[in-house]
C-alpha cells in the first residue's frame, strides 16, 4: 500500500475551508495518513504554496509550514495541532513569516494551490533547532521512503 494523505475539511484539489486560512481562525486542518512503509523512522510534513504572489506570475514557493521528527507510529495530526501541540518528539520548522508554526492561506490575490507534502524517512532528523524547509530538504536528501501529497486551494475572501 502506498503512502497517503487525507484531511476530514477538504478533499484532493477541493477548497480549504476558511477557519483554517488567516481570513479565519488560522488553525491548521486535520490531516491523517496510512500506508507507512516498513523502515519509517519518522515523518516530515511541509506545506506550501507555489503560486506566490500571484497564480498568473508566481514569482515564489512560500512556506505555511514545517513539522519534521514525527514518530513512526504517528498517524494523524488532529485540528489545531500546531498551535495546540505537536505529537511527541515532533518540532516545528521556521515559515516564511519567520515563525516556527502554521500559517495559514492568505493569498493577496487570485486562487492558490496549496501543497501538503507528507515524507516517510529512514531516519531521524538530527541536528539545529527549528529548521528552515531547505535545511529540513537537504537533511532528508537520501532518506525518503515515501512521499504522499494532498492539495487544497483558497482564494482570499472579499
Amino acid at each position: 500500500m502506498a503512502l497517503r494523505l487525507t484531511s476530514t475539511a477538504f478533499s484532493e484539489g477541493e477548497p480549504i475551508p476558511i477557519k483554517y486560512t488567516g481570513d479565519g481562525q488560522d488553525i491548521s486542518p486535520p490531516l491523517a495518513w496510512s500506508g507507512a512503509p516498513e523502515g519509517t523512522k519518522s515523518f516530515v510534513l511541509i506545506v506550501d504554496d507555489p503560486d506566490a504572489p500571484d497564480p498568473l506570475a508566481p514569482r515564489m514557493t512560500w512556506v505555511h509550514w514545517v513539522v519534521y521528527n514525527m514518530a513512526p507510529d504517528t498517524s494523524a495530526l488532529p485540528e489545531g495541532a500546531a498551535s495546540e501541540g505537536l505529537p511527541r518528539g515532533a518540532q516545528h520548522g521556521i515559515n516564511d513569516w519567520k515563525d516556527a508554526g502554521h500559517g495559514g492561506p492568505s493569498p493577496p490575490i487570485g486562487q492558490h494551490r496549496y501543497f501538503y507534502k507528507l515524507y516517510a524517512l529512514d531516519t531521524v532528523l538530527e541536528g539545529r533547532q527549528q529548521m528552515t524547509k531547505a535545511d529540513v530538504e537537504a537533511a532528508m536528501q537520501g532518506h525518503v521512503l515515501a512521499e504522499a501529497v494532498l492539495i487544497g486551494t483558497y482564494r482570499k475572501q472579499n
